[in-house]
């Protein structure tokens, strides 16, 4: 195990009062205090307002490690719909500061995600680290847009930051939080977009579209419906933002998205983290992503060695023994805010208690246990090879039918013995109009029964034989499809299934590749075979004995992600009219193996 890392010395100064003003403060109890709406100027003259919450002895007392969160959605929340109240880290005597991030709460300027969250998040912590409150050492916390405010201040390598717990978040928007290997995430960004618009909205004391926005809110199924979706005028209100706009128009990964982002300045980053992720969370690729991104490419050795990892059977939100209709039992419930603790104490407060503490830490489904594998491969950076067989053990499974593997009626089948001949191919129908649903209703995340999927012609399932011992999968399962399009273009959504022996059918883990992003460099031509070869997310699920291992393939999961229109015209411009019915073919031959590759546990 590393050595903690020292305290970094530096000479703390009173803060200037010229670049802060003291807030009200108010008693939280137990000896906490808080003193609210703290205004700090940065140096183009905009004020950013912080909640401050004083340990037992208030900002007099001895000084105290500072635990900062920086967030959009109004500093009273403070990341509590996952974690503790900050009031309780301040009674373990951490001085916890909560962020309104610029244009959002009270803080002056205008709000673009993620934009200035570098800088404006650097220099609040050289402010935090000269207030004589804090003894100089820093550490960050909370998920989502929280875990990119804590990524995009590490890279600026402010020195008084000295530990991060990204939680549920992405160091890649385009690959890890609005894109999966080229298919928008429709139901999440247009959620998202919706209820940060409609703010945005309330700031700028828009009525009217603010109205329409706090009806759309409510009525999110209806406006995924909508196409084209770059049209639908809640979110392009004249006066409004153009981010959502913007995301959805850029659709490749380029220097536009890493303005935004960390994915090229991973190597600045050389502070230890602590990754939390959700088997069922929205950005679980964009979690996996960033913790192999860091563990390989962090500034240090010693930062590379000091990526640590949690993966629960969560959801975005919350963080519980249920997801979706799954009761995962009370191991499922680990207590995140005692796990924050202990690592704050180990980097801050040099106390060790993390030492001993596994690097990689999972939640088995199946089996509902925590493991902590030595090694597991979670998801390959862009650019970089995925593993191959020799780099851990691999169940690898074949495609198999006479020709009929449509829903569960079907005759489709896995197998580890290759095709030794011409078995006949499986075709399926896609249509955009009546696309194939997500694994959860309406785009919701979490573990759901799809038997009633599992009816439909247009979805492809092979099915394994029954298992006599357990079989492990754990990182993330890669598939090698051989398919045929009639259009030009086309997606395949591939969802790994758990089936039990008493008939449930339950998904574990998916993923989706769309022929523009996949053969980019190749191009994708109707009618002919074509090497569909990408990831799945990962996940750790034990099949017990007696149950099946299925694979399920469709040309639509909506709206987890958008349609594929199949013609020339880009998804979020097309509308009905565009929409092309599509026979898509999945070949499994001597010449056109298909199969999938399970990673086990070792």
């Amino acid at each position: 195990m590393p050595v903690p890392l020292k305290p970094r010395t530096r000479t703390r100064r009173s803060a200037d009062p010229g670049q802060a003003r003291a807030g009200v403060r108010v008693d939280c109890g137990g000896g906490v205090t808080v003193e609210r709406d703290v205004r700090f100027r940065l140096r183009d003259g905009v004020h950013l307002v912080s909640d401050h919450y004083y340990p037992p002895g208030g900002p007099d007392a001895k000084p105290a490690p500072t635990l900062l969160v920086r967030q959009p959605y109004g500093r009273a929340i403070a990341t509590t719909v996952v974690c503790a109240q900050p009031t309780w880290f301040a009674l373990h005597g951490y001085n916890i500061v909560v962020q309104d991030v610029r244009g959002r709460g009270d803080s002056e300027g205008q709000f673009y995600p993620f934009r200035d969250e570098a800088r404006d998040g650097a220099a609040t912590i050289d402010w935090l680290a000269r207030r004589p409150e804090c003894n100089g050492r820093i550490g960050m916390y909370g998920f989502s847009y929280q875990g990119l405010t804590q990524l995009l201040a590490a890279a600026e390598q402010p020195e008084a930051l000295q530990c991060i717990v990204p939680a549920q978040t992405a160091g890649d928007l385009f690959n890890g939080w609005f894109y999966h290997h080229g298919a928008l995430r429709l139901a999440s960004t247009l959620g998202w977009a919706t209820q940060m618009l409609k703010a945005d909205a309330r700031r700028l004391r828009s009525k009217g579209p603010g109205t329409a926005l706090e009806a759309a809110w409510l009525q999110l199924p209806q406006l995924f419906a909508r196409a084209p979706y770059s049209a639908i005028r809640e979110l392009t209100a004249p006066g409004l933002p153009s981010y959502f706009s913007d995301w959805i128009s850029h659709r490749e990964s380029s220097r536009w998205w890493e303005q935004f982002d960390i994915s090229a300045k991973l190597h600045r980053i050389g502070i230890p983290a602590l990754h939390l992720l959700g088997w069922f969370d929205t950005y679980l690729h964009g979690s996996a992503l960033l913790f192999e991104s860091l563990r390989h490419g962090a500034a240090t050795p010693a930062a590379r060695d000091q990526q640590y990892l949690v993966a629960g059977p969560w959801t975005h939100i919350p963080w519980s023994r249920h997801a979706g209709e799954t009761d995962f039992g009370p191991e499922a419930c680990l207590d995140t805010d005692l796990l924050h603790l202990r690592w704050f104490d180990h980097w801050l407060k040099d106390s060790g208690s993390f030492s001993n503490e596994p690097r990689i830490r999972l939640f088995a489904q199946g089996i509902q246990r925590w493991h902590a594998p030595e090694r597991v491969h979670l998801a390959t950076v862009p650019g970089a090879k995925p593993p191959t067989e020799g780099d851990g053990p691999v169940l690898r499974y074949h495609l198999h039918s006479d020709g009929r593997a449509n829903s569960a009626r079907g005759d489709g089948q896995l197998g580890e013995a290759a095709p030794d001949g011409n078995e006949p191919r499986d075709m399926f129908v896609n249509e955009p109009e009546v696309p194939v649903g997500s694994p959860g209703p309406n785009g919701t995340t979490g573990q759901f029964n799809q038997t009633r999927s599992g009816q439909l012609n247009n979805v492809l399932i092979y099915t394994g034989p029954v298992l006599d011992k357990p079989v492990h999968v754990c990182g993330a399962p890669r598939v090698d499809l051989f398919a045929t399009s009639r259009q030009p273009h086309a997606d395949l959504f591939v969802k790994l299934v758990r089936r039990t022996a008493d008939g449930r059918a339950l998904n574990v883990c998916h993923g989706i590749a769309r022929s523009s992003w996949l053969f980019r460099e190749t191009g994708h031509q109707p009618d002919l075979p074509h090497r569909w070869r990408f990831e799945l997310e990962p996940t750790s699920c034990v099949f017990g004995t007696g149950e099946r291992i299925s694979v399920e393939i469709s040309g639509s999961a909506f709206p987890l992600y958008d349609r594929n229109p199949g013609g020339g015209t880009p998804p979020h411009l097309a509308s009905p009219r565009d929409w092309c019915i599509n026979q898509q073919q999945i070949l499994h031959t001597r010449q056109y193996p298909s199969s999938i590759w399970l990673p086990l546990a070792e």
